[in-house]
């Protein structure tokens, strides 16, 4: 847990102010079961009225200062659990921003988005408990035994026989449910992860008649959760009527024990109904320090959780005295680079030198042994069966992945040289699948170049094959996306993709079969385009279309992570079988 003392110790002042008054408020409710005894006893025996005004007035007095105190202590709870929260969710996020795909494919979304919110506000649950109840309920237990021994001590002997009967039940029955609540736990993530794959996945369910099939899944997603939460709150729900009842037969005890020194004249009415309020004080704090007990246990299970985020070395980022010239990004935080190291001037824009790469679920290598050298403003197409290797071709260039053997090189130096934010603002990169954000189209559009002016914006959605239906959209770049881009079309979404890649004229352009929902004409047109109006701009075409592919400057074939083939289109078609094979039938 070390991790979160720094959270702790900027709200130091709230952790120690709010117990104190806590305290404040113990104190008045031990004092008021003596004053009330006392009203009973000369006030009520006497029939004296003005002192019950007299002591009914201090009884009340110290029921606002309680309720001042309680509400002061609430407020500094609220600010030391919130605070202390938002603090841990937002340094959570950053971290997880700092992950390569190689971390990102350790974890699912579910579970993320779980520690992300649910563990966190445990957490936050558990330091407000904390607050609020770690001074209060010892100090009430400890005070109510100490109160009642000073009234009568061979009375209060059932105080300690009570205390460790109710201590007992409390352990036994925390002892019982820790377990079920990492059950329930995992069981949740389980739910949150069926739940997103039927919400992401809503149209092919449909399309495949498979709602029953789904719902089904879901409900016995469902099934065990509930069976774990019922369980655990059937073990949890003992606490309370166990409790219960071992305070009622120590009732019993009092009134049939103190009812005897009663008539003796060894204590009096008023002292007995203290006993009983300060019995029944020992069994609220024994039960709120069980609560106590069970929100830290939780707390501590989700801590862990949020731990092994924490804790999870990011395989990739930024070497000391890293290569390249930071720019402003509003997504990504700046880091320490040397300016004055800038990469030097090579033949080549990009190059690998024998690059083998494998995954880390799998021994089995997605490339190997591949060279290929590019020259600026050349256009590379790579080709091949799905499973083949194509992407991750690609993700080595921006250090989504480290190659696992080989060099990959930028201008002539290992990418791992690189400051990550100046290597990856060299790209613009248009992913497999079409993801716009909720905001504005001109907001889409400026991820890469926050200050792209408007005429930027439209040269881009012009290049893209966009404008046609950008000049018709309510507003035009003003016009709000909905999250996802739902309301664009498949087609209409690639192109948007496209432009917000090109806006600001990056120096490598990578379309990660980018042009799949286009039609043939859309598809020519875009890369005539692109070839017509970037200037000297190195473009990778990854697509299992041979006409997307066909003019490109260099094309690479692949098949099982392995190159069968490189060369031009009229050189493949005569030397690559493989290539011959897709073309053929793709065309014949």
């Amino acid at each position: 847990m070390k991790n979160f003392k720094k959270y702790f110790k900027a709200y130091v002042k709230e952790l120690i102010l709010g117990p104190s008054f806590k305290l404040i408020e113990t104190i008045t409710e031990l004092i008021i079961p003596v004053l009330i005894a006392s009203m009973i006893d000369v006030g009520v025996a006497k029939n004296d009225t003005k002192y019950i005004m007299t002591y009914g007035a201090i009884v009340i007095a110290l029921n606002f200062v309680g309720i001042a105190v309680a509400i002061i202590c609430q407020k500094f709870a609220a600010k030391a659990s919130v605070g202390i929260g938002s603090s841990i969710r937002s340094d959570l996020y950053k971290k997880i921003n700092t992950f390569s795909h190689v971390e990102l494919d350790k974890y699912s979304t579910a579970t993320i988005n779980n520690r992300l919110t649910h563990d966190i506000t445990r957490i936050q649950q558990a330091i407000s408990m904390f607050v609020r109840l770690v001074m209060r309920a010892p100090f009430l237990l400890i005070g109510s035994i100490i109160m009642a021994m000073t009234i009568d001590l061979k009375l209060s002997l059932i105080f300690l026989v009570v205390a460790p009967l109710i201590l007992g039940v409390v352990s036994i029955i925390l002892k019982a449910t820790v377990p079920l609540y990492d059950k329930t736990q995992k069981n949740l993530d389980s739910v949150s992860n069926v739940t997103r794959e039927n919400l992401q996945g809503a149209r092919v369910i449909r399309s495949f008649n498979k709602q029953e099939y789904e719902e089904q899944r879901f409900e016995n997603a469902t099934k065990k959760l509930a069976r774990s939460s019922i369980k655990v709150s059937a073990v949890s729900s003992l606490l309370n009527p166990v409790t219960s009842t071992i305070i009622n037969f120590a009732i019993v005890a009092v009134l049939w024990f103190g009812g005897i020194q009663v008539n003796i004249g060894g204590l009096t009415q008023g002292q007995i109904i203290a006993f009983i309020n300060y019995l029944t004080q020992i069994s609220t704090a024994l039960i709120s320090l069980a609560n106590i007990i069970v929100a830290f246990i939780k707390a501590i299970n989700c801590g862990k959780r949020i731990n092994e985020v924490f804790n999870t070395k990011v395989s990739i980022k930024s070497p000391e005295g890293a290569i390249g010239v930071i720019t402003e990004h509003p997504m990504e935080e700046k880091e320490n680079v040397n300016e004055k190291q800038t990469p030097e001037e090579s033949e080549f824009e990009v190059e690998f030198d024998n690059v083998s790469f494998a995954y880390s679920n799998t021994a089995k290598n997605a490339i190997s042994n591949l060279n290929l050298k590019v020259k600026r403003g050349e256009t590379i197409g790579i080709i091949g069966g799905t499973g083949s290797g194509k992407s991750s071709v690609i993700y080595l260039l921006p250090r989504f992945y480290d190659a696992t053997k080989g060099t990959v090189k930028i201008k002539g130096k290992d990418v791992k040289e690189y400051n990550l934010v100046a290597l990856r603002n060299l790209f613009g990169i248009v992913p497999q699948k079409s993801v716009l954000f909720s905001g504005t189209l001109r907001e889409n559009m400026q991820w890469r170049k926050p200050d792209a002016t408007d005429e930027e914006i439209f040269k881009a959605i012009k290049i893209s094959q966009s404008e046609e239906f950008v000049k018709e959209l309510d507003g035009k770049l003003d016009f709000k996306v909905q999250a996802g881009g739902k309301n664009f079309s498949g087609g209409q979404r690639q192109r948007l993709t496209i432009a917000r890649a090109l806006v600001g004229n990056p120096e490598i352009l990578i379309m990660d079969d980018s042009a799949s929902a286009l039609d043939f004409q859309t598809d020519a047109n875009l890369r005539a385009a692109i070839k017509q109006n970037t200037n000297n701009m190195t473009v990778f075409i990854v697509s299992q279309r041979v006409n997307t592919i066909r003019n490109a400057d260099q094309i690479i074939v692949l098949e099982k992570g392995n190159v069968v083939g490189h060369g031009t289109h009229k050189e493949l078609m005569e030397n690559c079988e493989v290539y011959k094979e897709i073309h053929d039938s793709q065309t014949k």
